[in-house]
């Protein structure tokens, strides 16, 4: 396996990203390419780039590169239940046709970037929440965990109730990382603090877009007394977030992108405490400038975590409704850079 290093970044890092997309076309094991100037090509998962949260953050990144290096950048978006083949042909296609980079947005194109990388050995494809095997391949990790923390302790530090909800998209090691570092965060603040954790699915991708399964789960939390609920679940959390703004005093702690500053949450925006911020949009912009400078990351350095230290996750302060506590956010920012606090990846 290989070794996690830190390349570079050639941009701060501050904010968030998600999965695939839906462009098709023939296979192809041919490692040219018909045009060698096609631009960029962003693979989006199912709810593409205006979910107001992953997905939306990778474009952000994208339509940066786009305007500051005049370089045209093609976007697909996956569609419900595609399987791996599905993901393949669409990577195929773009690499076939010229892009570079070949962008995917999520860990499910781990298995489909690594066969189709092997295939164009002279592009460039990056995985955002993946790390696969290759030469020419960039993974961008994230310590989500690390964020997640701090979100543990606004909601321990806000909560009137006692009680404190996660919902997680799908339980698997990705979203068990958000759940981790949370329910840390509360513990370490205030031990005496409940926290409930519930997941949409175990293991179907659904679970990041299903937002009416989402408000279901927050109305149960809601009923229960809980008043601050975190949710990592991709587009689902828009469902999470319209139902906790129902309840008068709760509070909905969002994810990936700074929810408080989505349009289409505006009406919202009053019940969003904060948001566990994801640099999916600089790592995408990284990743594009390097490539575009004729330095592509990939062997030994295409692994690299965009952690807290260098603002590759971080707590948004939009709003205005975590100022009272932000000595108590700071020192645990503070603690985690320089060690005094190891948190947790796994609940």
């Amino acid at each position: 396996m290989r070794r996690v290093t830190r390349l570079a970044a050639t941009a701060a890092i501050t904010t968030v990203l998600a999965l695939a997309a839906s462009a098709c076309g023939e296979s192809s094991t041919e490692s040219g390419s018909e045009n060698e100037d096609a631009g960029v090509a962003i693979a989006f998962d199912v709810g593409g780039r205006d979910d107001a949260s992953f997905n939306e953050s990778a474009a952000r990144g994208a339509d940066r590169a786009a305007e500051e290096l005049d370089i045209p950048v093609e976007y697909s978006t996956a569609d419900e239940g595609e399987t791996n083949a599905d993901r393949v042909q669409r990577l195929e296609t773009f690499a076939r046709e010229g892009y570079n980079p070949v962008i995917a947005v999520g860990f499910l194109y781990a298995d489909a970037v690594a066969e189709v990388a092997a295939d164009f050995p002279d592009t460039t494809f990056g995985v955002v929440d993946a790390a696969p095997e290759g030469e020419n391949i960039y993974g961008m990790l994230f310590a989500e965990h690390e964020g997640s923390y701090l979100a543990g302790v606004a909601a321990a530090l806000k909560s009137e109730s006692g009680q404190v909800g996660f919902i997680g998209g799908v339980n698997n090691p990705l979203i068990q990382k958000f759940e981790a570092g949370f329910v840390q965060g509360v513990a370490d603040t205030n031990p005496d603090v409940e926290v409930s954790v519930e997941y949409l699915y175990e293991s179907d991708p659904k679970g990041f877009n299903d937002a009416a399964r989402a408000s279901d789960k927050a109305s149960g939390m809601l009923d229960r007394g809980i008043d601050v609920i975190y949710t990592a679940a991709g587009q689902s959390g828009l469902g999470s977030i319209e139902q906790i703004a129902g309840q008068e005093g709760a509070w909905a702690i969002g994810v990936d992108s700074d929810q408080y500053q989505q349009p289409a949450l505006a009406e919202y925006q009053d019940s969003i405490l904060t948001s566990v911020v994801k640099g999916v949009d600089n790592a995408v912009y990284d990743l594009i400038t390097r490539v575009e400078i004729g330095d592509p990351p990939g062997g030994p350095s295409g692994i690299h975590e965009y952690d807290l230290a260098e603002g590759g996750v971080s707590l948004a302060t939009s709003g205005g409704f975590i100022d009272d506590i932000e000595a108590e956010i700071t020192a645990a920012a503070d603690a985690i850079r320089n060690g005094e606090i190891s948190v947790d990846e796994t609940p």
